[in-house]
């Protein structure tokens, strides 16, 4: 069995997620494609974890590749997260894990409905009937947000009391649930957001406004055999839970996706890596590099073992709910933590010692950091104990 020792798992990081300072591009779709995809939860984390693996590239860029050439789509997929995925990995992230979202949600909101007022006869047709009216609105209109959607079809205002006799009741129209449905079966995409980057009040458009055709269909074992084929190129070599927990899928359907493809076994000094089998060459070690990834960046997020990249600073750089915050990395691994300030200055604050030549790099990367966000304030959607302290 081939052994992989820490190190050059961390040559592997700064190498294929572009972090090394010699991997860096302005292709914003090399760069999404170099991580699979692009947690978008965090608006702001797109643009910041493009920032960081780019050389000469602004907002606007990341912007144009989103709502002008759309080569990337934001979607809900693996885990119900956010995701900012490449065109044409959007039909396996839809069979292997939208499909399956859109019909549990469906199914949920669907039993909250059979109690509410104006929903007669068969519930799930009267639900079919609203998806498809407001599919219809925005293939007229273009684009929409929710508030106008919900003018132009009645039925989105149909309220809903999801607690009904409780104390914390509060009955709520069913307007972003419809959206959900919609937007997880891949009929309505979300577009360019009222605001700046950092925004997530989304405007709404039609699937076909980004693909003619609709979705291409896959079988789901298709598409698992094609995610999980990339995932190992961008972060194996890594153990079969791991695999388990980037999908949300069962072990029994990692298993089944694992034997269609051409893997190898390889040892991690105390546990088995999987690995595709034509990427058993070492990697080259990278020159020494820094890098200032934001909250949700997806390396932090891309593996549930993390001991090899994190160390003991988890406490100070997660939450509770396992969400990391802004990180910064020094070949290969996680060394401190840094944050915007309200007036704009980058802070950081180092977690172990990596001598005075990395410290230099970091402070040309938060200066760098610093012309990327301009005057945009976006505060990280998940607080974690070091964020909190430096912008305190």
């Amino acid at each position: 069995m081939r052994s992989m020792d820490v190190a050059e798992r961390r040559a592997r990081v700064g190498v294929r997620h572009r972090l090394a300072t010699a991997e860096r591009t302005d292709d914003v779709q090399a760069i999404v494609r170099s991580l699979v995809v692009l947690h978008a939860t965090d608006p702001a984390t797109v643009f910041l974890s493009v920032a960081a693996r780019s050389r000469g590239l602004e907002p606007g860029h990341v912007e144009k590749a989103l709502y002008e050439d759309r080569t990337l789509l934001r979607m809900l997929a693996m885990r119900r997260t956010m995701f900012i995925a490449p065109i044409e990995l959007v039909p396996a992230l839809q069979a292997s894990c939208a499909d399956a979202l859109a019909h549990k949600q469906r199914k949920t909101y669907g039993r909250y409905l059979e109690s509410a007022e104006g929903v007669d006869g068969d519930v799930a047709a009267w639900l079919r009937e609203v998806e498809a009216e407001t599919h219809d609105a925005l293939l007229t209109r273009g684009t929409a947000t929710g508030a106008q959607l919900s003018k132009l079809v009645p039925r989105l205002r149909t309220q809903v009391d999801t607690a009904p006799g409780k104390s914390y009741s509060k009955p709520t129209s069913i307007t972003t649930w419809v959206l959900v449905i919609l937007g997880a079966e891949g009929r309505i995409v979300r577009g360019r957001p009222n605001g700046s980057w950092s925004s997530s009040q989304y405007t709404w458009a039609p699937i076909e406004s980004w693909l003619p055709e609709g979705i291409p269909a896959l079988t789901a074992e298709q598409a698992r055999a094609e995610l999980v084929r990339k995932w190992l190129s961008a972060f194996g070599p890594a153990p079969v839970s791991d695999i388990k927990w980037w999908t949300g899928w069962t072990l029994g359907e990692v298993r089944k996706t694992l034997a269609q493809l051409d893997t190898a076994e390889v040892d991690l000094g105390g546990g088995t890596g999987v690995l595709l089998a034509e990427d058993l060459d070492p990697v080259p070690t990278p020159d020494p590099w820094v890098a200032l990834l934001p909250a949700l960046d997806p390396t932090p997020m891309g593996w549930q073992s993390r001991d090899w990249y994190l160390g003991e600073h988890g406490p100070a750089l997660f939450d509770r709910n396992g969400n990391v915050g802004p990180t910064i990395w020094c070949d290969g691994r996680i060394v401190g933590g840094w944050a915007q300030r309200p007036d704009g200055e980058i802070v950081w604050r180092l977690l172990e010692d990596i001598g005075s030549e990395a410290e230099s790099r970091i402070e040309a990367e938060a200066a760098r950091l610093t012309t990327w966000y301009g005057d945009v304030r976006p505060i990280p959607r998940f607080r974690t104990p070091l964020e909190r302290e430096l912008t305190a």
